[in-house]
């Protein structure tokens, strides 16, 4: 187990200073089943397409990533999420058993099992709030991998992630893969998982997160319209509206490196 200033760490540069939430009633539990096999496998509305990927790029790898069945979020101490309502599916990647792997951690996470599965380790390296880089180690195997992604998310977070992280000028320009982000204590961050276009050239994307404390990533609903949930609109609207947090374009980044 990490020592107790790792935690303090992951407290002050965490989402929000939320607290652990009561134990939920069995009745309150999410109980309806995914009927969806992976993130490529949620279907996009009418007149919508996936936009192309290479098959060893980001977005691909972000497509398999295969959902679970059960719909409840829980959050790392085995204890259901007190919100059920912000989640459209759950993503099949273990939370741990500590409270760790919170908005901007999940991020780093998806990112690292990326290039972890495309065998690029010395691709994966993070940067905390004082520039101080954590590289894996090289020939590193899970268990070190494992104990490399603890360190990283007790030193780093949105703070941290938004400084590493690349601006992207122009919202429409957003692909699979991207971030959106507002650092700092509280902050948040969530993952752009898909992206979808149509004929008239109109975007749409998935967004993901984890969340304080630590718990399952989930595709989040959209709360504005429930017509085009989980798929997100790319327009002009000055704000992004997601279950439990606000955006603005100008929040848009992206890694600086394929």
């Amino acid at each position: 187990m990490p020592p107790l200033y790792f935690l303090l760490l992951a407290a002050l540069t965490s989402c929000s200073n939320q607290q652990l939430p009561a134990p939920v009633s069995h009745h309150d539990r999410t109980t309806s089943i995914n009927p969806y096999a992976s993130i490529g496998d949620i279907p996009l509305p009418a007149g919508f397409t996936r936009m192309y990927a290479d098959s060893g790029s980001y977005t691909a790898w972000l497509r398999k990533l295969p959902l679970k069945k059960n719909k409840t979020v829980y959050i790392f101490n085995g204890l259901p999420k007190a919100n059920q309502t912000a989640q459209f599916a759950v993503i099949d990647i273990p939370v741990g058993d500590k409270d760790l792997q919170q908005c901007a951690d999940a991020v780093m996470r998806l990112r690292a099992e990326y290039l972890y599965a495309q065998k690029r380790l010395g691709a994966i390296d993070f940067t905390d709030n004082n520039h101080t880089h954590y590289r894996l180690p090289a020939a590193a195997d899970r268990n070190v991998f494992n104990q490399y992604l603890e360190k990283v998310f007790s030193y780093c977070g949105t703070a941290s992630l938004d400084k590493q992280l690349a601006a992207v000028n122009d919202f429409k320009l957003l692909t699979a893969g991207d971030i959106l982000i507002k650092g700092g204590s509280p902050g948040h961050a969530m993952q752009v998982m898909d992206i979808a276009i149509n004929k008239e050239g109109k975007k749409i994307y998935l967004l993901a997160q984890s969340y304080m404390p630590a718990q399952d990533i989930h595709v989040v609903v959209n709360p504005t319209n429930s017509r085009l949930s989980p798929w997100y609109e790319v327009n002009a609207e000055p704000l992004i509206e997601t279950p439990e947090w606000e955006f603005r374009p100008g929040n848009l980044k992206k890694w600086p490196y394929e």
